[in-house]
């Protein structure tokens, strides 16, 4: 893949308070230095506490747009990091859960990993589709209509998911793959 595979292309990603930190940063990066520009689209401005490992405090980190105001048309690509709180969050929130359901209509690539796909699931955008999430978010997965696999990294037309903060390095490279290849 070309250092910068990603130029022009816009990646949204949507996280609230209790993301965790490490989904949310490296995957970040990983777009950006790929050329990417990224937006933090959350419930509310301001800032998003993150945490790490669920349950210690991380870094805030500033939004850039609410997602009650955002439109799956700026963007090429959208990062669902998880952490438990933060999709539970999302999921409980309509302008989030529109929104999500609205991107994977396009058939824009998403990246989605831990407890992220409980927003999917919320958006009924996980049915006939292959993916591999936490394992406390499996069961939702599979009675969602999905698939599952336990693997460290799964893609299904664009849809690329992950398990937990392990399978970091692999999710962050295929996502810089699929964003690259863009529309599925």
């Amino acid at each position: 893949m070309p250092q910068q595979a990603l130029t022009g292309k816009r990646v949204a990603i949507l996280a609230t308070d209790g993301v965790e930190q490490v989904e949310l940063v490296q995957p970040r990066t990983a777009v950006e230095d790929a050329g990417a520009t990224t937006t933090l689209i959350s419930l509310e401005p301001g800032s998003i506490q993150a945490m790490n490992h669920d349950v210690e405090k991380g870094d805030t980190f500033t939004v850039d747009q609410v997602v009650s105001q955002a439109s799956p048309d700026d963007y090429d690509a959208l990062i669902l990091p998880g952490g438990t709180t933060n999709p539970d969050k999302l999921r409980q929130d309509s302008s989030a859960v529109g929104f999500v359901k609205q991107f994977a209509a396009t058939g824009k690539p998403i990246g989605v990993i831990c407890h992220g796909p409980w927003t999917l699931v919320e958006a009924d955008a996980v049915r006939g589709r292959t993916l591999t999430a936490y394992p406390s978010v499996r069961t939702d997965i599979r009675n969602a209509g999905g698939t599952v696999v336990d693997e460290e990294v799964v893609t299904d037309n664009g849809l690329v998911s992950s398990r937990n903060p392990d399978d970091l390095p692999a999710f962050c490279a295929k996502i810089v793959e699929e964003f690259a290849e863009g529309r599925h």
